[in-house]
């Protein structure tokens, strides 16, 4: 079978597309021709549309179009008739209106937005999408058949997230989570949290981000003494970053929708690293996740909780390295479920 992996929003760090593509390269029988284009400038639908028309297409078997090709696949739905697999992803809908709350869903741009989603949809013969919540998120809101949605994991790359040796001994406790601070990242919980435990003083929560920068006065009104703000480390650093930690905090902590349905991908990065990981509990991370087991789950928006969380792995050693292996052989389980779930969905349903 013959399978051509198209996406516009490509960059060698960016996970969702770098997991599928070694999951479809690890599969027996799948030879995978790649049409990407990874500049940011607006032309590059142009000239990724222009790689797909060029491109020999008399062999190609099934098409799948990478996160984000909200823009670009009903252009192709003209171009071609094979098989379009799409990855979903996210809903832009959802995102603009709901997540990052920039337009309302009753405005020009948010009924564009929905009609872009259930279009995109609609006109591919499969979706993926990262948790079953999440297809259920599509399935209601987008009145789409569910059969068309297949749930791959988001996943992590294990050539450059894997435990290591902690060789560096620390005075400090540390307590880890990096992000962009989006709204569903929760970070208001994890600064609460660092309050909570200020009185612990070799408890050092180490945040990477621009945190500090768009959370400045909730930060200068708790007045921490016990947080580290770093405001930008390199892709290729954070695994560094990671191993120094004692706790990972995966999220989502927020009280926004989306942080239900979805995994974050840190989260899948920590447990690819053994590391003990926090997360909110929410019908996203109970499908794969078991709480006490492989990770610790905490209420989400509830800093106490998540303090409690984090004092508790701190003084029971045992709990810690618990969950840290069978985080670790969760996650391995996880990467081999990505392969089988994408060799079923194209030798099954699509052959």
């Amino acid at each position: 079978m013959k399978v051509l992996y198209f996406a516009t929003y490509y960059t060698k760090h960016y996970v969702r597309q770098d997991v599928i593509r070694r999951a479809l390269s690890q599969i027996q029988d799948i030879e995978v021709v790649e049409c990407v284009y990874n500049r940011k400038s607006v032309t590059r639908y142009i000239q990724a549309l222009w790689k797909f028309v060029v491109l020999p297409k008399k062999d190609i078997d099934i098409i799948i179009v990478g996160f984000r090709g909200h823009e670009i696949l009903p252009i192709m739905r003209l171009l071609t008739k094979k098989p379009i697999i799409f990855d979903a992803f996210i809903s832009i809908y959802d995102t603009l209106c709901f997540d990052r709350k920039k337009y309302s869903s009753s405005s020009v741009i948010g009924r564009m937005a929905y009609w872009l989603d259930r279009y995109c949809c609609r006109t591919a013969d499969g979706i993926l999408l990262d948790t079953k919540a999440h297809i259920n998120y599509f399935v209601n809101t987008f009145n789409i058949p569910k059969e068309k949605f297949f749930n791959v994991p988001v996943g992590a790359d294990k050539k450059i997230f894997y435990p290591r040796n902690q060789v560096e001994k620390k005075s400090k406790f540390i307590v880890f989570y990096y992000g962009t601070a989006l709204p569903l990242q929760g970070i208001a919980t994890i600064l609460e949290a660092a309050k909570i435990l200020e009185y612990e003083s070799n408890i050092l929560f180490k945040l990477i981000g621009p945190i500090r920068k768009k959370f400045k006065d909730e930060i200068n009104q708790l007045d921490l003494k016990n947080v580290e703000f770093v405001d930008w480390v390199p892709y290729q650093q954070l695994p560094e970053e990671i191993m120094k930690a004692d706790v990972c905090l995966g999220g989502h902590f927020s009280s926004v929708n989306k942080a239900r349905r979805v995994i974050s991908g840190k989260t899948f990065q920590f447990l690819a690293m053994g590391k003990p990981v926090v997360v909110g509990r929410n019908r996203a991370n109970e499908e794969l996740l078991k709480d006490r087991e492989d990770c610790l789950m905490v209420k989400m928006t509830d800093a106490g909780d998540l303090a409690r969380a984090i004092m508790e792995l701190k003084t029971n050693e045992a709990l810690r390295e618990q969950v840290s292996k069978r985080g670790y052989q969760k996650f391995l389980f996880i990467q081999k479920s990505i392969e089988s779930s994408l060799r079923n969905l194209l030798f099954k349903h699509f052959k």
